[in-house]
Parts: C-alpha cells; sequence; structure tokens
C-alpha cells in the first residue's frame, strides 16, 4: 500500500457530556477503498467531520494530506471530495448551473461539469431544474460534486442511497477507476452485504469506539467464526447418507437432498477433504465463508460483553 493520506491519533470529540468519538485511531492510505461501518450514532459521521475539519477533536490529531483539517488555511482542503447522506440543492437551477456553482466554489475547472455529468449519467438531464430530478439523479449529482478537482482523498457517506442495482454497478466502477488513480476512498454506509468484496478494509465502530480494523479475510482469522459447508446429497443406497452425516459434526439438512455444516476454522479443511473423497454421498458443495454482517454482529456482540 501507498503513502498514508488521512492520520487520526487518539482522537476524541465530546458534545457536554456526551462523548460521540473515544481515543479513536486509524489511518487511511493512497489507493485503499476503505468501509467505515456501525450504527446510527456509532461515530461515523463524527470521524468524518473530523477529517472534513468541520469540528475540531476535543483530544487527539487529525491530519489530512499531511495538514490540520481544522487549520484556518487549510490548502489541502481543495484535494478533498465528500458527499453527505443528505443531499440539499438549490430546486431551481439546473444540475448544469449546480455544478458549476460548486465548481467555482473549489476553485476547479468549469470544463470539467459536463464531463463529471456525463460520467454520473446525467448528461441527457444537465439542462433540467434540479427540482424535478429523482432522488437517484440527486444522488448521482451530489456524486459529480464530490468528484470535482480529482481529490486525492473522497469521503462518501451512504453513497448509494436511492440507487438502483444497475446505477451502484456504475458507481462502484468509479469508485474502481478512482481507486486506481491512487485516491484515497472512505465508504461509510449500513449496506453490509453491498460493501462486501468492494472495500479493502473494514473498519467497525460502535458507541464511538473503533472496534475492529482490517480485511474481512483479517476480521475472520480474528473472529474465528464458523464457515458454512453446504453440500448437496447423491442419491445412494439406504443408509450410506445416514452413515456419512453421522460423522460430519454439527449438521442440518436443508431438505431431502441438501445438507449444511458449520465447519470452526480447523475442521474446514477435513470436512471438505472427506466431502470430496472418493466414495462419499456428495454430488456437489459450496463454501459460505462468514458474512460481513455476522462479522459485525459478532464484532459487536464482543465489545458488548465487555464489562
Amino acid at each position: 500500500m501507498s503513502s498514508e493520506t488521512v492520520s487520526v491519533e487518539r482522537v476524541a470529540k465530546s458534545y457536554g457530556r456526551h462523548e460521540a468519538v473515544k481515543s479513536v485511531s486509524l489511518a487511511l492510505n493512497a489507493g485503499e477503498t476503505i468501509a467505515l461501518v456501525g450504527h446510527n450514532g456509532a461515530g461515523k459521521t463524527t470521524l468524518i467531520k473530523l477529517m472534513l475539519g468541520l469540528i475540531r477533536p476535543s483530544a487527539g490529531n487529525v491530519r489530512v494530506l499531511g495538514e490540520n483539517p481544522a487549520a484556518g488555511e487549510f490548502a489541502a482542503r481543495k484535494s478533498l471530495g465528500y458527499l453527505p447522506e443528505n443531499v440539499s440543492f438549490n430546486m431551481a437551477l439546473t444540475g448544469r448551473e449546480t455544478l458549476a456553482f460548486y465548481a467555482r466554489l473549489k476553485r476547479a475547472a468549469l470544463c470539467q461539469v459536463p464531463e463529471l455529468l456525463d460520467r454520473v449519467g446525467l448528461s441527457a438531464a444537465m439542462d433540467r431544474r434540479v427540482g424535478t430530478y429523482s432522488k437517484g439523479m440527486r444522488q448521482r449529482l451530489g456524486l459529480a460534486q464530490a468528484l470535482l478537482g480529482s481529490p486525492q482523498v473522497l469521503l462518501l457517506d451512504e453513497p448509494t442511497t436511492g440507487l438502483d442495482p444497475s446505477l451502484r454497478r456504475s458507481f462502484y466502477a468509479i469508485i474502481d477507476e478512482l481507486k486506481s488513480q491512487g485516491t484515497t476512498v472512505l465508504l461509510s454506509s449500513h449496506a453490509l452485504t453491498e460493501l462486501e468484496g468492494k472495500a479493502d478494509r473494514v473498519i467497525i465502530v460502535n458507541r464511538g469506539i473503533k472496534i475492529a480494523d482490517g480485511t474481512i479475510d483479517e476480521l475472520r482469522h480474528i473472529a474465528r467464526l464458523p464457515t458454512r459447508i453446504r453440500l448437496k446429497l447423491a442419491d445412494r443406497e439406504p443408509g450410506t447418507v445416514e452413515r456419512w452425516i453421522s460423522d460430519t459434526g454439527r449438521w442440518q439438512r436443508v431438505n431431502g437432498h441438501m445438507l449444511e455444516i458449520d465447519a470452526a476454522p480447523e475442521d474446514k479443511i477435513q470436512l471438505l477433504r472427506r466431502a470430496a473423497a472418493e466414495g462419499a454421498p456428495v454430488a456437489d458443495l459450496d463454501l459460505i465463508p462468514p458474512t460481513l454482517d455476522e462479522l459485525y454482529a459478532h464484532f459487536l456482540s464482543t465489545q458488548d460483553a465487555l464489562p
């Protein structure tokens, strides 16, 4: 992984007696896509606001592209892109006028406007008033706004809200392109299933505390949750399947010809060898590793169990 673009060191943020973020440390790198996940109120949006310099930490240090984002002169601000969870635009302006307005604010080249609108699929609607746009179209306009100036760091809060499956694919294609160009992309989202395979790393926060940080494979290794092995059973002589099943450990029948086994990490290879061995009454099998949803629930329950 290349150089560090965002550094958060032992950062806390309090509002009166409420601690929104409690001694969080994390680092984001160039060319990396990171998923920031947690319940509402977990501290995700507060962390993003700290990275943007919209609020100051009560303790600790935040550095973005080598600078303090809350400083009066934050030159790196032009290299940041941000999409809030709820986009809000002047409904009387057209899409083209809206993006041109934000380009002037950011001192970005106006020639980018038609290109970015085309990139997010709004070229045919760029001269329509934003008030005629659907929620998904306004979300795409917000993404175009975030992409102004070719940002080095892109912070996206619930970016796929209102997008249909086709547009979500287009969105992640844009994210992959930005990643290949070295952009740091932080995705704050509740859509955990959607994020699997899209993020290089997952950071889980809860009650203002970072409770997990790593690739999905690393989190699976830490959590040691069972892998689900789903077997399609072959037709065999009566009693053959039953005798074979009795030696597999914890299992359940899904229907007459399907079997599910929850395999502990240390038992997985042995069970796969048995299922693939000659004479095993198995016609096909699928491996279903712990999902991000399951990992998320595990780390939350682990934190809840702490005194």
